[in-house]
């Protein structure tokens, strides 16, 4: 949508900025994860205690990210998106720079506030500065922005971290920012309808609901902890975790209930009206969850079971990236000729297909097995994201973009830290229960026992028997961890085909003629 008093910046230079920006706040919340040992010896701290780098990050991130429509349209949406680069390249100097771990994890938590704002103001950008024939490609620039972060950000970590050091995973935000906020000035401007309904709601001096701030920050920073240490702590055999558990469901629940009441929300809920937008949001969860839960599940499959390093791992997963970079602008063109629902119906059952093939994985698959398969899930992946976007925004008005964009990044986002929980928690007790399982099958009266440590004995060269048994031993951990995988795998390809009926609720979108 363009201001008719001011000079159209070329859409392509305006998707490229913010991108970028997107792109730089994204790959944050996964690039520390292969640093976390660095940081821990550095630091001299228990691995514990170094879990809340992230969780001081995502936590604070996911409060801010379903305010940051009501900030973009109280601020306005380029001042916010300004004050957002600026904010979170100076945390990320102070993180770098970090004497001591409280204050890593201080500004860890201010990095997430100042990040929480960038990735759904970059898409609202986005929006409104396309076209309604570009508007698919304007989801694939974005879409390359988040999706690819998230595919290479163990490999970017680990090869920094190995390199250079592990402040530096934060240091390098810095110059980035500094470069994309002169851009951002010269290039992104409010378009005349966001712009004429902030002088509305100027001019009514609108409330500002400092209960329903409090009822979120509540809910999703308690939630982030549960999802974060649930497994950890026996989930709802732990007391703290039980209390908590109860106090974000009392507390969104109200919050729900008070923000669908209010005439100046700061969480406009009631966009969920529209049934597309509805569908969209669920698929977007799922969509976190699955993609997130993959993306933390197979580097641990590849050190734990296969001996990879860090940086190998992340070599498997770059492919995906890049297949997910090559295909994003051909699904933007494909989405403006073909129904959206057939794009995401084909997305759900390769990405489901590709799932399935890992659960054929054992502990000697080689290096191009993975790559393919991961490549091939990616695939799916690139049909869904732009598809699921485009068919969410097709009915909404313009002004709402920037709630729209906070609720449905928040929806994402959600899902992947629930993916990434779940995952954790199918692996560690279904890894226990084929523990059990295996562990029953061995008898002294098993004749097959004996062959195995008979042989295994030769092989070693000891005479020993507990020589045997603890290679025994060794061999029954392994495979029940590759059993606990092969779950965690079918159960997310299942999942992929579940989404499917999901898929009817979107309206059909009419394709331009032309196609552009």
């Amino acid at each position: 949508m363009k201001d008719p008093g001011r000079p159209a910046a070329s859409f392509w230079a305006v998707a490229l900025v913010v991108a970028v920006a997107a792109f730089m706040e994204v790959l944050d919340l996964t690039i520390v994860n292969v640093s976390l040992l660095h940081i821990m010896g550095s630091m001299a701290i228990s691995q514990n205690r170094a879990i809340w780098v992230l969780t001081a990050y995502t936590m604070t991130n996911a409060i801010i990210l379903p305010l940051s429509g009501w900030l973009a349209t109280t601020l306005g949406r380029k001042r916010y998106f300004m004050g957002c680069i600026a904010a979170f390249s100076l945390t990320s100097l102070l993180c770098g720079l970090s004497p001591n771990f409280p204050a890593l994890v201080l500004f860890r938590a201010l990095q997430g506030i100042a990040g929480g704002g960038l990735q759904p103001n970059a898409q609202a950008i986005l929006t409104d500065a396309a076209p309604a024939a570009k508007r698919g490609m304007a989801f694939a620039i974005y879409g390359m922005a988040v999706v690819f972060a998230p595919a290479i950000g163990p490999t970017v970590g680990g090869w920094i971290t190995d390199h250079i050091g592990w402040r530096w995973i934060f240091l390098i935000n810095v110059p980035v920012g500094l470069l994309i906020l002169p851009l951002v000035q010269a290039l992104v401007h409010d378009p005349e309808s966001f712009v004429q309904a902030r002088r509305v709601r100027q001019a009514s001096a609108p409330h500002v609901d400092f209960m329903g701030f409090a009822l979120i920050t509540l809910g999703l920073g308690l939630m982030q902890v549960v999802l974060d240490r649930g497994q950890q702590d026996g989930w709802f055999s732990s007391l703290p975790i039980v209390t908590m558990t109860i106090t974000v469901i009392l507390a969104l629940v109200v919050f729900v209930v008070r923000e669908w009441r209010q005439a100046d929300p700061i969480v406009d809920l009631r966009l969920l009206r529209d049934r597309g937008f509805a569908a969209a949001n669920v698929l977007m969860f799922m969509l976190g969850a699955l993609l997130l839960g993959s993306t933390a599940l197979l580097p641990l499959f590849m050190q734990s079971l296969l001996g990879y390093t860090a940086m190998d791992a992340g070599l498997v997963l770059s492919p995906g990236g890049l297949a997910i970079m090559a295909l994003m602008p051909v699904v933007g063109q494909l989405v403006s000729r073909f129904d959206g629902r057939v794009l995401i119906a084909g997305g759900l059952c390769v990405s489901g297909f590709a799932t399935l093939l890992m659960t054929h994985f054992d502990t000697h698959t080689g290096f191009t097995t993975l790559v393919w398969t991961r490549a091939l899930q990616a695939a799916g992946l690139a049909f869904l994201f732009i598809p699921i976007n485009t068919l969410a925004f097709a009915s909404l008005p313009g002004s709402k973009s920037s709630n729209a964009s906070a609720i449905i990044n928040m929806s994402r986002n959600i899902g992947g830290s629930v993916g990434m929980s779940i995952a954790a928690t199918i692996l560690a007790r279904r890894a226990q229960y084929h523990q059990n399982q295996l562990v029953a099958r061995i008898t002294p009266y098993n004749p097959d026992l004996h062959s195995y440590l008979a042989a295994v004995q030769t092989a070693i060269g000891h005479t020993v028997p507990m020589a045997g048994f603890a290679h025994l031993y060794a061999t029954v951990l392994r495979q029940s961890e590759m059993l606990a995988y092969i779950d965690d795998f079918e159960l997310m390809g299942i999942l992929f085909f579940a989404c499917l009926p999901l898929v009817l609720l979107f309206r059909r979108v009419k394709p331009s003629p032309h196609g552009r």
